[in-house]
């Protein structure tokens, strides 16, 4: 009973205009005192941010941090993709017959997700990999590969929230929520990031000026709030490393396996 009234609450308070006022209250000055709190409620390693706390003028501007540099290292071997982001794997396996498989026990085709595009061919036999990023997290996505963004589309939808209860109870919201899909050709073919919003993300944003060279570990975009990214490989041309799985935190520029040049 309670799971149902926590799934009827959720699908009215998913609202865009929720979001919204969410956002605008994140990017004002009243929500600066809240930095504190949030970095100790979420136990945020602080240490690591571009800034000291008290030089974030917005809680908005504190949650899109950059973090100093040198605080991540990017795997540098030629033919390894990179994880974008800091994250919790929540799926990852072969896609099968153009369907990704039980993701927290719901199915997603690759024509809803990429909003029925021409490029959903080249991802039917591919490799997916669910990227969960929680409040604690660093918030910037990075670019997986070294290549060229050949495309990127927004695609408008709902809010509803990623974590654990979302993807478990609400139907397929990975294919129902708003993205952002960026796609990048490289040696080894094609691979799609798809940028999925989330309750009270008030929107996701790409990094400016926007270019056409995809460099590994380069900023891409960001979320204001937490999120998920959901890469996709095509197919034959991925290898995961052997103990990528649901349940694996892993860090912006981590080897996530490896490219094959598409034959």
């Amino acid at each position: 009973m309670m799971g149902w009234l926590f799934q009827a609450m959720t699908e009215l308070s998913s609202r865009k205009w929720i979001s919204r006022l969410t956002g605008r209250f994140a990017q004002s000055k009243a929500s600066r005192g809240w930095i504190p709190r949030f970095a100790s409620m979420y136990n945020i390693q602080i240490e690591e941010a571009e800034k000291p706390l008290h030089a974030y003028s917005t809680l908005n501007e504190f949650f899109t941090r950059r973090l100093k540099p040198g605080s991540r290292i990017i795997h540098d071997e030629t033919t390894a993709l990179i994880s974008p982001v800091d994250a919790l794997i929540t799926g990852a396996g072969p896609i099968k017959a153009g369907t990704i498989v039980n993701v927290k026990g719901q199915d997603y085709t690759i024509e809803e997700l990429l909003n029925r595009s021409p490029r959903t061919d080249h991802y039917r036999e591919g490799y997916y990999i669910v990227l969960y990023l929680s409040p604690t997290d660093y918030h910037r996505i990075h670019t997986p590969v070294d290549g060229r963004i050949v495309e990127r589309e927004h695609v408008p939808g709902k809010v509803y929230p990623v974590n654990d209860f979302g993807l478990r109870r609400m139907r397929r919201v990975l294919s129902r929520n708003e993205r952002l899909i960026t796609y990048i050709k490289h040696d080894g073919g094609e691979t799609a990031v798809v940028k999925v919003g989330a309750m009270n993300v008030s929107s996701i944003r790409y990094v400016e000026p926007i270019r056409e060279q995809a460099v590994k570990g380069d900023e891409l975009a960001y979320f204001e709030f937490g999120s998920t990214v959901v890469l996709l490989m095509q197919d034959d041309t991925f290898v995961p490393r052997q103990d990528l799985a649901p349940g694996l935190k892993v860090r912006m520029g981590e080897m996530l396996g490896k490219l094959i040049e598409v034959k």
